[in-house]
């Protein structure tokens, strides 16, 4: 564990150049793996404290946390907005931030590089592993669960250079259930050879459903719920726990894997959704074991 001491400077400049909402950047320095929970602070002093508590922690890797927040704004140039008549400007300002994070950096005997590693001066990173050229060459996690857990916890990554895209190229959106699933149906189809989408469920309460996502090799089910206001937010629950119970009467369905995709943080409560939902679930009709994501944008 590297509990680097940031000193507040650096906190300070690297907050300066951050954007976004309070649930944005919490969402943010969550997956960057800062110690939780987020300081009760105003919007101009949270991030600077935030970052100088995970030097102070010693159960926190200061410098991944670091890198992990730095990455999208030091390796992602400014793109295009249509309208935009001040574009030059916009890059402009940017590399001046940039720059001045750089500097900071320095200052602390730190260097930035590409990936979103922060490393001491004069410590090398280590070199990248050699790409496979044959496909079949590839090595994959021992273990289905882990292909999932990683495609899922990094769904909102991977929209990020589909929504940011080079200059002059169509950026992609994510406002439905719809494009989401699409997202994940391209990420899983180079890792699982059999995923039926659409699938039907056997009835339950006179009524049947269709699932998102069957992959029958490995007796598992991902279901996709995106929550799409205050009201959606109160019945997403409601509305797995009815799933569940088909699932359960589906004898290809032994795990389920309820994504929710929150990206204006609507769930008041996402802590006591997944205890009430997750676990083994069952019934006369058969067990189910739930694992329950909470994504946000």
């Amino acid at each position: 564990m590297s509990n680097f001491r940031l000193s507040r400077g650096l906190c300070a400049t690297v907050a300066s150049v951050l954007q976004g909402s309070h649930p944005t950047l919490n969402a943010l320095f969550e997956s960057a793996g800062a110690p939780m929970p987020p300081p009760e602070l105003s919007h101009g002093t949270k991030w600077k404290e935030w970052l100088f508590r995970c030097g102070r922690d010693p159960n926190t890797d200061s410098l991944s946390v670091l890198g992990n927040i730095l990455e999208e704004f030091m390796d992602a140039r400014p793109v295009v907005r249509l309208g935009s008549l001040n574009y030059e400007d916009t890059v402009k300002i940017w590399e001046e931030q940039r720059s001045m994070v750089v500097d900071a950096l320095e200052a602390d005997g730190l260097r930035y590089y590409r990936g979103g590693r922060v490393l001491p001066t004069g410590q090398a990173p280590q070199p990248a592993q050699p790409e496979a050229t044959d496909y079949t060459a590839q090595k994959k996690p021992a273990q289905i669960s882990e292909v999932i857990e990683l495609l899922v916890r990094k769904l909102p990554r991977a929209m990020h250079p589909l929504t940011h895209r080079r200059k002059g190229a169509q950026s992609l959106s994510f406002a439905t259930e719809w494009d989401v699933q699409d997202l994940l149906h391209a990420l899983l189809r180079p890792w699982v050879a059999d995923i039926r989408p659409e699938e039907f469920t056997p009835s339950y309460a006179g009524s049947s459903t269709r699932m998102d996502f069957l992959l029958p090799k490995h007796k598992l089910v991902i279901e996709l719920k995106f929550v799409r206001s205050k009201d959606h937010a109160k019945k997403v629950g409601d509305e797995l726990i009815i799933d569940i119970a088909h699932y359960q009467k589906h004898s290809e369905c032994r795990n389920l894997w309820c994504i929710v995709y929150d990206p204006n943080h609507l769930v008041v409560n996402p802590e006591g959704l997944k205890k009430d939902l997750e676990g083994p679930r069952s019934s006369k009709e058969g067990t189910v074991d739930v694992k329950v994501f909470l994504l946000h944008a």
